[in-house]
């Protein structure tokens, strides 16, 4: 049995020059059951709305966020913020995704990585287990993206929502965006997939392995249990340096470190030192471990790993559940996520009859295209919203 809690915000419309202020609402579910069959006592995410929910409440457009991200997916929590949502270019009053028109919302995801971060409400192993009184560790159940989604779908049905005008994320957001087309098929009118895939190929769930491994290998880990104690912040770090690494592209690095060059004093002297451009990598890294947390790292690494569109027996079989209309919108240049992967999820939606298409983000970002260049396709995205639905 599901027991909700929520409060509704409606946004008012706003002229496209104006910020978009939000608020960070707390969603709640007893005793939730995950896609591996193991309960949870409690789930608690954050989620966040923009624009307004119309009466028959048919103009719902999901929001589902990338590995590292949040539910803040445009605008702003304070005017004064430095920074708005990571997809504020394509949301808000008159832009592709128009908060005028739509009702948009965005949840954290379920071990959300920034569970540090006083703005993200997450259930995860580092919560208090309520049948322990201590944090859950590695004791908390293995989750799945389609875990990610019924969270979002009890989200939605306690607002008296019962079908998406789409579905829209980049990263492992487009995974979720997928999921959704293929479980709830008859939910979802459309689909866009940014830097995204169908499946985890055996190359894509090898290549993620290496994010998890240093967190490992740290002996502050301690298989899990270091809450209360020292946190494996340099397991942690390497991580996300890696995960950093690896989301851009060497255009982007050289482009970064003009001044760059091999041969620099310290390190050609010192073992011990580094070079600029790796202090650089780790000092970024280093701020974003402060918030994070490496047991949810782990979590969000397996649950991408086990990614299989509809959670079956084939990718096939699960694009043949699939109504929605489609839109991929790859990086070239993804490191992480190839453009093949979308690629080859398109091609078998468009063999099995399926109204899909798919078109490029070019950029010097790599994966990062899809967050940072985003706009690049809002004349596409538009356009996507704008054609009827499949029948």
């Amino acid at each position: 049995m599901l027991f909700v809690t929520f409060i509704s915000l409606a946004n008012q419309s706003l002229a496209q020059d104006e910020v978009m202020l939000v608020k960070k609402q707390r969603f709640t579910i007893k005793n939730f059951t995950t896609f591996n069959g193991q309960n949870i006592p409690q789930v608690d995410v954050g989620w966040e709305s923009y624009g307004r929910l119309n009466d028959a409440k048919d103009n719902v457009v999901l929001i589902t966020h990338y590995f590292s991200g949040t539910s803040h997916a445009a605008g702003k929590y304070q005017a004064s913020d430095a920074q708005a949502g990571y997809w504020d270019a394509i949301i808000g009053p008159g832009k592709a995704i128009d908060t005028n028109s739509f009702y948009v919302l965005s949840a954290d995801t379920l071990v959300n990585l920034n569970v540090h971060d006083p703005m993200v409400i997450t259930t995860g192993p580092a919560s208090l287990d309520p049948n322990t009184g201590k944090p859950y560790g590695l004791s908390f159940p293995v989750v799945t993206i389609r875990d990610f989604v019924e969270v979002q779908k009890a989200l939605l049905e306690s607002l008296g929502i019962e079908k998406l005008y789409a579905v829209a994320g980049p990263s492992m957001g487009s995974l979720q965006a997928l999921e959704w087309a293929s479980a709830y098929p008859d939910r979802v009118e459309r689909v866009i997939s940014v830097i995204g895939a169908g499946a985890m190929d055996a190359w894509t769930v090898a290549a993620l392995e290496h994010w998890a491994i240093p967190i490992k290998l740290d002996a502050n880990w301690d298989d899990g249990r270091y809450y209360g104690k020292t946190r494996p912040l340099a397991g942690l770090t390497t991580a996300l340096a890696q995960v950093t690494q690896t989301a851009l592209h060497p255009r982007y690095f050289k482009a970064f470190n003009p001044e760059h060059h091999p041969l620099e004093a310290g390190p050609l002297s010192d073992i011990r030192q580094s070079h600029q451009v790796v202090k650089w990598l780790w000092s970024l890294a280093g701020a974003r471990a402060q918030v994070a947390d490496a047991n949810h790292l782990l979590y969000l690494v397996r649950a991408s790993q086990l990614y299989l569109a509809g959670m079956g027996d084939s990718l096939e079989q699960g694009l043949q559940r699939v109504k929605a209309k489609s839109l991929f919108l790859p990086a070239e240049n993804d490191l992480i996520l190839m453009p093949y992967l979308a690629q080859d999820v398109y091609q078998q939606l468009n063999d099995l009859g399926k109204d899909t298409q798919l078109h490029s983000i070019s950029g010097p970002m790599g994966h990062l295209n899809g967050l940072r260049n985003i706009k690049q396709q809002e004349a596409q995205i538009r356009l996507f919203l704008a054609s009827g639905s499949q029948s």
